[in-house]
């Protein structure tokens, strides 16, 4: 079977915006100019990815809801304080430059989790961002961004569906503990 049977899914662990920070990063992303072949990523998928699964065979998301059940940190907030060009996927993003405890935390416990699995992860390294628009050549000329926060009480297991536009559903949430935010 190849992965492009229904009997496999594409997954990942993300942090999704509640609607407010939605409306920051809209807001972000409306403050830049790019060409005309750059493709605005819709509101409907942002998200910060935590760690990037990939196809597997459908039996095995239990296997997901179970290490995503199983996490156990804190909220915290993150301060988007950069645009960036990453020429290689010819992305522009809303970067957050400094890394919460708590997020790095929950980062790496996913990613040693996954990996008893023999799941091979991307990202490979934690760089907190959101993406705002793919297929930007050449690199553009990005202005200062008005930063902005946003704080994660909760985690998702994502399922992707491929095609012209990505399309993101949520297949379970997951609370985040501590009524106080940690930085």
């Amino acid at each position: 079977m190849s992965p492009s049977d229904a009997a496999f899914e594409r997954l990942f662990f993300a942090a999704v915006p509640d609607p407010a920070t939605r409306g920051r990063i809209a807001a972000a992303a409306g403050a830049i100019t790019l060409g005309a072949q750059a493709r605005w990523v819709p509101g409907e998928n942002y998200h910060v990815t935590l760690a990037f699964v990939g196809d597997i065979p459908s039996p095995l998301v239990s296997v997901l809801h179970e290490i995503g059940g199983a996490q156990r940190s804190d909220r915290f907030a993150l301060r988007f304080d950069a645009y960036e060009y990453w020429p290689k996927p010819e992305v522009v993003v809303a970067a957050a430059r400094v890394i919460p405890p708590a997020l790095e935390q929950l980062w790496h416990r996913l990613h040693s989790e996954l990996a008893l699995h023999q799941w091979a992860l991307e990202p490979k390294r934690l760089r907190p961002h959101v993406t705002l628009a793919r297929q930007v050549v050449p690199a553009p000329r990005l202005p200062m961004i008005e930063p902005f926060d946003w704080t994660v009480s909760e985690f998702s297991l994502m399922r992707s569906r491929r095609g012209a536009h990505s399309a993101y559903t949520v297949v379970d949430t997951w609370p985040l503990l501590d009524d106080s935010v940690k930085t």
